[in-house]
């Protein structure tokens, strides 16, 4: 077993035109002077890193280390979530996601996911010139439209949209692999791999390649319904990140999962800061710890009701609470009697 690395800060909802916000180096300060040891970076904000700098000179990605480790932190691991989210998008969408990137690609569909496929590959490279073994990202979607099937979906589109999906990421997942960093999709609404169930359709389309891996967020799972517990038990093998976010589900007798187009502070499923909503974090932590999890635990905030520095402050507290510290050690060993072939056959009646 492992004890888990922590507490972390995923700092995408965090960064501001404000100080301390606005910087690397002064929210990794803000950061540690609240009790966090590490932080994910999101790629997309210029404000933390050029990610084709990272991806094509080493020098500038010790730097980027340095200013990270003299906060007194340590870099847990890179985002692409918007990046990764271009990667397929259904046209039905193409208006909405044009602000995940630059404005020179915006009205062009191809233009636009020739450009994430691209960060993708920064990412990769990105990673390993920083020394990390794990990568957060998102599938993108074709499907997404279709996950309540009315109309009827015509045969063979599920299929089909698998292996598109899979054409796709394929050659990212080799370049991820060429580079010894595991790509980590956070299975999510809106994302055609949004449950175990698509995880393992995509998994078979991409010859289950060794570094097509889980980031795994208990609080899409509680607004799911779905058995966060037993997530972990199927895909632990999988799992190389762990986002710590809390989340709710109080169905009424007017609203129940898909929210009813309300705002986040009126739906049944609202995320919550650690600590505030359902999420059994004792057994998450507990499990992660059995099965020997060898990552971070990160927190990311989304609340809708919580300042987001408290959130930050009680969240570094909350994970570093939970973390469990594995024993090296049987807590019945003071009985030992040894390793014994001859004792062992005496005590079984077969000497």
């Amino acid at each position: 077993m492992t004890t888990v690395k922590g507490p972390g800060i995923f700092l995408a909802q965090f960064m501001g035109d404000a100080a301390p916000f606005n910087s690397l180096k002064t929210i990794c300060e803000w950061a540690k002077s609240i009790g966090f040891v590490g932080v994910q970076i999101p790629t997309w904000d210029a404000r933390c890193i050029d990610l084709q700098k990272a991806a094509e000179s080493k020098t500038y990605a010790d730097e980027l280390k340095g200013t990270v480790e003299e906060a007194g932190l340590q870099i847990t691991e890179l985002s692409t979530h918007l990046q990764g989210q271009l990667v397929a998008v259904h046209p039905a969408y193409d208006v909405m996601f044009d602000g995940f990137a630059p404005a020179a690609v915006h009205g062009n569909s191809k233009a636009r996911t020739e450009w994430a496929v691209k960060q993708l590959h920064y990412a990769a490279k990105a990673s390993q010139n920083l020394g990390l073994n794990a990568h957060a990202t998102f599938s993108g979607a074709l499907l997404w439209h279709t996950m309540y099937p009315w109309p009827q979906r015509p045969g063979g589109l599920v299929e089909t949209g698998f292996t598109e999906l899979a054409k796709r990421w394929l050659p990212i997942l080799n370049a991820f692999d060429e580079c010894d960093v595991d790509l980590c999709y956070e299975i999510h609404p809106g994302e055609d791999l949004h449950d175990g169930v698509t995880y393992e359709m995509f998994l078979e389309k991409v010859n289950n390649h060794a570094r097509a891996c889980l980031l795994f967020d208990p609080s899409h799972f509680v607004l799911q319904c779905l058995n966060y517990l037993e997530y972990i038990d199927n895909y632990h093998e999988r799992i190389k990140m762990f986002h710590v976010k809390d989340a709710e589900f109080n169905p009424t007798g007017k609203q129940g999962v898909y929210g009813g187009y309300q705002n986040w502070i009126d739906r049944a499923g609202r995320f919550r800061s650690l600590g505030d909503g359902q999420v059994d974090f004792k057994s998450i932590f507990s499990k992660l710890a059995a099965y020997d999890y060898k990552g971070w635990a990160v927190m990311e905030w989304e609340c809708c009701i919580k300042h987001p520095e408290d959130g930050a402050k009680e969240g570094s507290v909350f994970i570093k609470d939970h973390i469990i510290r594995v024993t090296e050690k049987a807590f019945d060993d003071f009985a030992n009697t040894g390793n014994d072939e001859n004792f062992n056959r005496s005590v079984l009646g077969i000497n």
